[in-house]
């Protein structure tokens, strides 16, 4: 009872953040009738807001992350309620709203493009409990194997940072969710709901489990590999998007040094968008080799995250080629013919 409530909570908190910290105003893809939904993008103060309470609960109230995984099924389960409630209670809400007969779909996937509370878009919000919570879930390995063992193996002291910098490069580079299917096109319902606070947090910290209890530390050598894979893998995914809303923004933005080249003014051909179709899912896919790497191979399980990505991403990227090619038509087929490979060169 006492983690679910404090799940709760959590959850509370981080809409009033959302709802209360400074941000910036930001405009959204022009609707088909000519208007734009506003954003407030304030991801990089609750992320930093976060951190400030972790450490100063740690430093001066003696407070530790680690209890979190002796709830961790507790709060999977509570999450799970709580995300199949929100749906329901947004249904409810869009057909109250527009009544009229409802399919299976529309039920899993929602009625509604961008529900608001409060001024609060809750697309957008759902994002901050699932990355939020999955770094407070990250950081309880750590706490628990200092607790346990009295030291952080340089495996977990990777594992603990490289996954710090991707969530403060995602906020780093926060407007770029603007532009991406989930926010722009999907209904939001059970499947998204479901995804942010129940997928993200529990599935994608299953290395920590492994990590745990290692003791004997990873070789230098092996993690200078390891590191540098997740390096590479970070820049390409987070410099792709970047590029790619630069140009969004402003088709005549610089890139790699050079005016932004496109197709028909649309399809970028400059940066990694020259080379590939969709490689900001390759380097978002190394990202998370890289980081099970670290877990080394006593188990297979920590390996289901990247599978799941690839299986996930290169399905992503086929409907992407197929949606783009019934929107651009003859451009597309040029772009195709210039970024000859989807994903991996000479492979997909």
């Amino acid at each position: 009872m006492a983690a679910a409530l404090g799940l709760l909570i959590f959850l509370g908190l981080l809409f009033a953040a959302v709802k209360v910290l400074p941000g910036r105003d930001v405009a959204g893809r022009e609707e088909p009738d000519g208007t734009r939904f506003r954003y407030r993008i304030n991801g990089m103060a609750v992320f930093a807001a976060a951190n400030v309470l972790v450490a100063a609960g740690t430093l001066i109230f003696d407070l530790s992350l680690a209890p979190l995984l002796d709830h961790f099924w507790t709060l999977f389960i509570t999450a799970n309620l709580i995300s199949f409630a929100l749906a329901l209670w947004l249904h409810w809400r869009a057909r109250a709203a527009r009544p009229g007969p409802t399919t299976l779909g529309q039920k899993l996937i929602g009625r509604e493009l961008n529900p608001r509370v409060f001024g609060v878009d809750l697309k957008m919000w759902a994002y901050e409990p699932s990355l939020i919570g999955f770094g407070l879930l990250v950081g309880a390995f750590g706490y628990a194997q200092f607790e346990r063992h009295g030291e952080i193996t340089p495996q977990m002291g990777f594992w603990l940072v490289g996954w710090w910098i991707y969530l403060a490069t995602h906020y780093a580079y926060q407007d770029f969710l603007l532009s991406i299917w989930d926010v722009i096109e999907e209904r939001f319902g059970l499947m998204l709901l479901w995804g942010d606070l129940v997928l993200v947090p529990f599935f994608y910290s299953i290395g920590g489990w492994f990590l745990l209890d290692q003791r004997d530390p990873i070789s230098t050598p092996a993690l200078l590999a390891i590191a540098a894979l997740y390096a590479v893998s970070l820049w390409m995914f987070r410099s792709a998007n970047a590029q790619k809303w630069r140009f969004k923004q402003d088709p005549k933005a610089v890139i790699w040094g050079e005016k932004a080249e496109a197709i028909g003014g649309r399809l970028l051909i400059s940066g990694w968008w020259g080379i590939g179709r969709h490689l900001n899912y390759t380097g978002e896919i190394g990202v998370y080799l890289a980081l099970t790497l670290a877990t080394g191979f006593d188990s297979y399980v920590p390996y289901l995250l990247p599978l799941w990505m690839l299986v996930l991403l290169t399905h992503r990227a086929y409907r992407d080629d197929r949606r783009c090619r019934a929107k651009y038509g003859a451009a597309w087929h040029a772009y195709c013919a210039h970024s000859h490979f989807r994903m991996f060169p000479f492979v997909y």
